[in-house]
Parts: C-alpha cells; structure tokens; sequence
C-alpha cells in the first residue's frame, strides 16, 4: 500500500479549504497511526483491526479531500465569473493604468487652462490614483487566486487518484485477513435447516427477527456488557449523511421505521458496538443483512451491504468490520438503495428494534458524521 505517500498527499492538501484541510490532517495522523499498528500486527485478527483503521483513514483523508476539491470548483467560478462580468471595466483601468506607468513628458503637463488648470488636474489625478491601483491590486489577486485553485485542483486530482489506488488496496487486503481469521469466538453454531424455514417462512423483518432465537445451536450465555448507559452515543456504523429518517416515506410512498445512510461506494461497515452476529446472508427485499445483539433484547439490523465479513454466531468487537457497501447506484429495486447525490450513490439502511418493536435508531446513534 502506498499509505506513506497518501500521508503526505494529505498534510499538503489542506490549503483547499480550512475545515476540509483539518480533517485531512486528522485523517493523515489516522492512517499513519494504523500503518503503525499494521506492521505490529502478529495475527490475523490484529491484521483485520489494523486495516480496518487503514480503510477508515482513506476514506476519511478522501472525503476531505472530495469536499476541497468542490470547495475550490466553486471559488474559481465564482471569480471567473466576476472576471468576466467585469471584462469591459478591467481592459479600461488596464489602459488608464498603462498610461499612467510611463514618465510623463513636460509638454503633458500643460493644462489649456493655464497653471492653475494643471494644478486642479494634478489634484484629481492623486486623488483618483490610489483609487485605480487598488483595484489593479484587487484584479491581480483574483487572477493569482485563479491560478492557484486551478493548481491546487490538478494536484489534489493525482492525490484523490493515489488516495483511491490505496484504499482499494486496503480493502483488498482486508478481504484476505477476514478469510485468514481463524480465531473469533462463537456463541452459537447456525442451523442452516431452520434458517432456511424460516427465510421461506418470513414475509417481514419483524417476523424474521422475533424467530432468530430458533435457527441456533449450542448457544452460550450473552457476557458482552450492556450498553444502555451508552444510548444516543454509539457511532454511526458507516460515514454517510442520514438521507431518510425513521417513518419517512421514499419515492414510492414506503415508510419504514429505520433510518438510510447515504454513503461512498465501498464506504467500510462497522459494529457500533460488541455484538453477536445473531444473522448474516440475503433477506427479502433487503438485499444482504447482517443482525447484531449488543445485548438481550436488542438488534441492530444494517440492510444493504454489497460483501459481509461476519458469520452467523460469531462475536465481534467494537469498531470490527461487518462488510463493504456496493460500488455503483442501485437499480431501485431494494428499499435501502436510493440516489443520493454528492457521489454518496449507496445508502445503507438501519434499524434498531427492542425487544418486538423497532425504535428510531437515532435515539440510539450519534449522528454528527458527514
């Protein structure tokens, strides 16, 4: 990976914009933070929390770097159009000023009315000068800030290109660790009978949820602590903007008492929180899902995945990688793919039930991602 030289890219990047530019720098510490514990890492679970930071970092150094970019599209049109709309008055003071560089010869300081005529004019000549050199200052400022954004643009074009280079090789290798994993505990075994009856059985996410307790084996007591104390605080499981709230109707007028996440294409899928997986695979209308029971009575049910990591039973850590998003606009056809706009063309759907009942998971989340 070339994370090093993404490091870099990224602490020079700022000067695109200032809050842009110190989350570029914050995510530029991140990655070389993981790049860090990726070199330490022993075994393959130490490897797969590693290069989760390291996709994490990308992601966030290219996001800031995505928002400077479009920062600094609108600067320069902006003062492109004032240029042109002020093209007439600027060739004007670029003559004034031209006529004004050169000595003047003795002759031109005759005034037809006599000395106290070239008084009066020279007067009003200092009077208005500094008026003119301001605004030649004003023009050459936004002349050089032009050329600078268009610069600063074609630069921070390779980053982003060398930034994706790296983020796609991050996620390739993650892929790898999560297959190599081989020592994540398990609280229960999955019977593939019964989940299959009960997927053909299911018409609703609410049916298939109250029957989750029946597709396993072996199960063991639930020792992850609780995390009711942490309510309204958990992090958002995926960086997107909220694009639907729970109960909102989508185009085709379905309310749903979750929540959608507009995100980037293969945007990185996180626990909020330690759970157990209690089901991971294809459901519905849902496209694949994967349910996690931070504790008794409770799931978390994220919708929309393109590739899970996590298998039914298993228990993952906090922050541990449950799958990617897909990497092109959905037909449609799933209720938790919508267009979103700002090159967020995946949506991730949430939902949080407890016990029978679903409640709004922003109840639930901390929602101050962008």
């Amino acid at each position: 990976m070339r994370a090093a030289a993404l490091i870099l890219c990224l602490m020079a990047g700022p000067a695109l914009a200032q809050a842009p530019g110190e989350a570029a720098r914050a995510a530029a510490r991140a990655l070389e933070a993981a790049s860090v514990q990726l070199g330490q890492a022993d075994t393959a679970r130490d490897r797969v929390k590693a290069l989760t930071r390291t996709v994490e970092a990308y992601e966030d150094g290219l996001a800031a770097l995505r928002d400077g970019l479009r920062d600094a599209a609108v600067r320069e049109t902006e003062l492109s159009r004032r240029l042109a709309a002020q093209e007439g008055e600027v060739a004007q003071l670029l003559g004034v000023l031209s006529s004004l560089g050169s000595t003047a010869a003795p002759e031109a300081l005759l005034h037809p009315a006599g000395p106290v005529g070239s008084a009066r004019a020279g007067m009003l000549l200092s009077a208005v000068t500094p008026g003119l050199a301001q605004e030649a200052r004003q023009l050459r400022s936004d002349l050089d800030e032009v050329a600078q954004l268009r610069t600063l643009q074609e630069s921070a074009a390779q980053t982003l290109r060398e930034g994706l280079a790296g983020v796609q090789a991050a996620r390739t290798e993650l892929s790898q660790a999560v297959a190599d994993r081989t020592d994540l505990p398990m609280r229960f075994t999955e019977d593939p009978v019964r989940t299959a009856i009960l997927i053909s059985a299911t018409e609703t996410l609410e049916g298939f949820a109250s029957g989750l307790s029946n597709i396993s084996q072996g199960e063991a007591p639930n020792r992850l602590p609780p995390v009711d104390a942490r309510r309204g605080s958990l992090p958002m499981p995926v960086r997107g903007q909220v694009l639907r709230a729970a109960g909102e109707a989508d185009a085709a007028g379905v309310s749903r008492p979750g929540i959608v996440i507009a995100t980037l294409p293969q945007a990185i899928v996180t626990t909020p929180t330690a759970a157990t997986v209690r089901y991971s695979g294809p459901l519905l209308d849902y496209g694949l899902v994967t349910i996690l029971e931070p504790q008794p009575d409770l799931l978390i049910v994220l919708a929309g995945l393109d590739e899970t990591y996590a298998a039914t039973g298993e228990i993952l850590s906090e922050g541990a990688p449950v799958g990617l998003m897909g990497d092109a606009a959905g037909d449609g056809a799933s209720p938790s793919r919508e267009g979103s706009g700002a090159g967020r063309t995946e949506t991730l759907y949430i939902e949080v039930r407890e016990g029978d009942a679903p409640v709004d998971p922003l109840e639930w989340f901390a929602s101050d991602k962008g």
